[in-house]
C-alpha cells in the first residue's frame, strides 16, 4: 500500500498536538473530572443573551455563516473605534495565528518567542517551515528586551508575545510593549496575543494604532466572554495586512451560531463586568488555597493562577498527577525552571472546593515519593 504523498516538510514533523484535551484524559482514566480547571476555559459561561442568540441561530444552522461576518465585524469596529477594514474574524486566535504565520513566514525564516510560551503558536511555525528562536523568561515574566534583542540578532520576520502571558499569568505594561516595538528590526512584525486582556489592569494594553505596520493584535471570545467552544476570535491591524488574510483565510470557517453568540456577548457589558468580578474572586480563593498548603501563587492578570510548588519540575508533575488522580484537572504547560509550577483556572465555587479537598493529598503523595 502506498504511503500518503505528504510534502517533505510535513514528513519531517513529529506527529504531535499542542495539548492533550481533558476529554482524552477522562477516557484514559475511565472517569470524568470533578473539577475541570486546567484549560483556561471560563466556567461561568457566556452571557444569557449570547446563549439565547445561539439557541435561535441553531434553527438556521442549515445555512452557512456569513463569510464576511458583516454584522459582528462592524460591531467590533464600532466598539474599538476603528474601521471594519482594520479587523478580521476567524476561528479563534489559534486559527488566526495559523493564517498569520502562513502569510509572513517562509521556510527557514526566523521567528522569536519565549521558551515555554504558547505551544500552538510554535506548532504553526513548525508547520510552515519557520525556525523558532526562543529566549528564557526573566523573573517568571516575558523578557521583552530579550525578545527584541534576539529578533535583531537573527533578523526575525515575526515575534510572538502574549500580554497578559499564558502560561505565567504575568503582564507587561503598554510602555514595555512600545519599547519592544521600537527595538524590533526593520520588516519584523509583532503579534500581540491579547486573549486575556479583559482581565488585565488598566495600562496593560497600548492604545490602538491601526496604521502601525509593525503590529497585529489578536483577541478572542473564548476567555472573558465564556465562548471557548464556539471558536471565534479576531485580529486588529493595518488595513493592508488585514486585507491579506482574505487571500488565504477559511471564508466559511466561522459558523452562524458563533457569529450570533459573539455579537450578543459583545453587547452585554453587565455580564462581562460580573464575570470579571467572579474571576477576580476565584483568583483570590486559589491564592488562599495555595497559601493554606504552603505554596505560593504568582500574581495574575488572567483567568488562571500559576502556583509555585516550591521544588523542581519532577515534584510539580507529581502534584499534578496527584490532583488528576483525585479528579481535578489542572495543567503544567511550562519549561524549566517554570515547570516547578502548576496552572489552575479560575473556577466556580464547587470547582475550587474540589481543589481544596484534593490538594493536601496530592502534596502528601508527591512528598512521600520524592
Amino acid at each position: 500500500m502506498m504511503a500518503p504523498r505528504l510534502t517533505r516538510l510535513v514528513q519531517s514533523l513529529p506527529a504531535t498536538v499542542p495539548f492533550v484535551g481533558p476529554e482524552a484524559q477522562e477516557r484514559a482514566r475511565s472517569a470524568p473530572f470533578a473539577a475541570r480547571i486546567g484549560a483556561n476555559e471560563n466556567p461561568f459561561g457566556p452571557s444569557p443573551r449570547a446563549a439565547e442568540a445561539m439557541r435561535q441561530a441553531a434553527a438556521e444552522v442549515w445555512k452557512y455563516g456569513d463569510p464576511e461576518c458583516h454584522d459582528l465585524r462592524h460591531a467590533l469596529a464600532a466598539f474599538h473605534g476603528v474601521a471594519p477594514e482594520n479587523l478580521v474574524i476567524g476561528e479563534g486566535i489559534d486559527g488566526l495565528l495559523g493564517c498569520l504565520v502562513r502569510l509572513v513566514v517562509e521556510p527557514g525564516d526566523r521567528v522569536v518567542t519565549s521558551d515555554g510560551a504558547y505551544p500552538t503558536f510554535n506548532y504553526h511555525v513548525a508547520g510552515f517551515g519557520g525556525v523558532l528562536e526562543t529566549v528564557p523568561y526573566r523573573n517568571d515574566r516575558e523578557d521583552t528586551a530579550a525578545l527584541a534583542r534576539r529578533a535583531r540578532e537573527v533578523g526575525a520576520r515575526l515575534v510572538y508575545l502574549a500580554n497578559p502571558d499564558n502560561p505565567m499569568g504575568s503582564w507587561n505594561t503598554a510602555a514595555e510593549i512600545d519599547a519592544l516595538l521600537a527595538g524590533l528590526p526593520e520588516g519584523c512584525l509583532l503579534v500581540l496575543d491579547e486573549a486575556y486582556v479583559e482581565f488585565a489592569p488598566e495600562g496593560t494594553a497600548p492604545p490602538l494604532e491601526m496604521d502601525d505596520p509593525r503590529l497585529i493584535r489578536m483577541r478572542t471570545f473564548s476567555k472573558a466572554y465564556g465562548m471557548a467552544g464556539a471558536r471565534i476570535g479576531y485580529a486588529l491591524g493595518q488595513r493592508a495586512l488585514i486585507a491579506a488574510f482574505e487571500r488565504i483565510r477559511n471564508h466559511f470557517g466561522v459558523g452562524r451560531i458563533a457569529q450570533a453568540g459573539a455579537l450578543a456577548a459583545l453587547q452585554d457589558r453587565d455580564w462581562l463586568a460580573d464575570t470579571l468580578d467572579r474571576v477576580a474572586a476565584a483568583r483570590r480563593r486559589i491564592t488562599g488555597i495555595a497559601a493554606q498548603n504552603g505554596l505560593a501563587a504568582l500574581p495574575s492578570a488572567t483567568n488562571f493562577v500559576t502556583v509555585d510548588c516550591g521544588r523542581d519540575g519532577d515534584f510539580a508533575r507529581a502534584v499534578l498527577d496527584g490532583l488528576i488522580e483525585r479528579g481535578v484537572f489542572v495543567r503544567m504547560p511550562f519549561r524549566p525552571p517554570q515547570d516547578r509550577c502548576i496552572r489552575i483556572t479560575a473556577g466556580r465555587p464547587a470547582d475550587l472546593d474540589a481543589l481544596a479537598a484534593a490538594l493536601p493529598g496530592a502534596l502528601d503523595a508527591a512528598r512521600a515519593a520524592s
